[in-house]
C-alpha cells in the first residue's frame, strides 16, 4: 500500500510540469515560448470551438466523477481531492486508490495561470516532457491526446489530456491495470464523465 501512495504521489506531483521543458529543470516555460508558439501554429493541434467552466469543481475536485463510476472502476473508497493550484501540483486534483490500482483526475488550472495551459503545450513538450504525444479519440466532442513522461501502455499505465478551452486541460491517469487497452479504456470512461459532469448532464 505505501508504494502504491508514493507511486500516485509521483505521478499527482508530475501533472503540474505540463508547462515545463525538460532542458529548464522543471522551470514553466513563460508563455509566447518559442516552443509553444510553433506548436500553436501546428495544424495538428485541434481548437476547443465550445469551452467548459470547471469552477464550481475546483474547491473539490473528487466531484467531478461520479463515484458510482469510480465504484464500477473498483475504487470502493472515496478519492483524495489535492486544490493546492502551485507548480508541483499544476491545479486541483483527486486520487483514487485501490490497492495497485490508482487513477487520477486534475484540472490543470495552475498551467493556465502561468499561461502555459492547453492542448498546444502538450504538443510543446513531445519529447521534452512526454516520450510520446498521440490523438486520442475525441471525448465527447472535445479533443484529446494521450501522452506520458515513459511509455508504460503496455504495463497498464495510461495518461490522457483533454481540452477543454483552448488554454486549458484536464488529464485523467490509470495505473495499475492489466494493459494498454484495459488501462486507457477506463481513462477514457472516466474523461467522457468529467466531459459530461462540466457540461451539466
Amino acid at each position: 500500500m505505501k508504494r502504491s501512495i508514493l507511486v500516485w504521489a509521483v505521478i499527482i506531483a508530475s501533472l503540474g510540469l505540463s508547462a515545463c521543458s525538460a532542458k529548464t529543470g522543471g522551470t514553466p516555460s513563460p508563455a509566447g515560448s518559442g516552443t509553444a508558439t510553433s506548436a500553436a501554429s501546428d495544424p495538428n493541434v485541434p481548437k476547443v470551438s465550445v469551452p467548459l467552466d470547471p469552477s464550481a469543481y475546483l474547491p473539490d475536485p473528487c466531484k467531478v466523477v461520479p463515484e458510482s463510476l469510480m465504484t464500477e472502476l473498483g475504487f470502493t473508497k472515496p478519492g483524495k481531492p489535492n486544490v493546492n493550484t502551485s507548480t508541483s501540483t499544476g491545479g486541483p486534483s483527486c486520487a483514487w486508490l485501490a490497492g495497485a490500482k490508482g487513477n487520477t483526475v486534475a484540472i490543470l488550472t495552475g498551467n493556465r495561470d502561468r499561461g502555459a495551459g492547453g492542448l498546444v503545450t502538450i504538443y510543446a513538450n513531445k519529447g521534452a516532457l512526454y516520450a510520446f504525444v498521440e490523438p486520442a479519440p475525441d471525448v465527447e466532442g472535445y479533443p484529446a491526446v494521450y501522452a506520458q513522461a515513459t511509455d508504460h501502455r503496455s504495463r497498464g499505465e495510461c495518461g490522457i489530456f483533454v481540452g477543454i478551452a483552448d488554454d486549458l486541460v484536464f488529464t485523467v491517469h490509470n495505473t495499475g491495470y492489466q494493459g494498454e487497452q484495459d488501462s486507457c479504456a477506463a481513462a477514457q470512461k472516466v474523461a467522457a464523465a468529467v466531459v459530461k459532469t462540466l457540461k451539466g448532464a
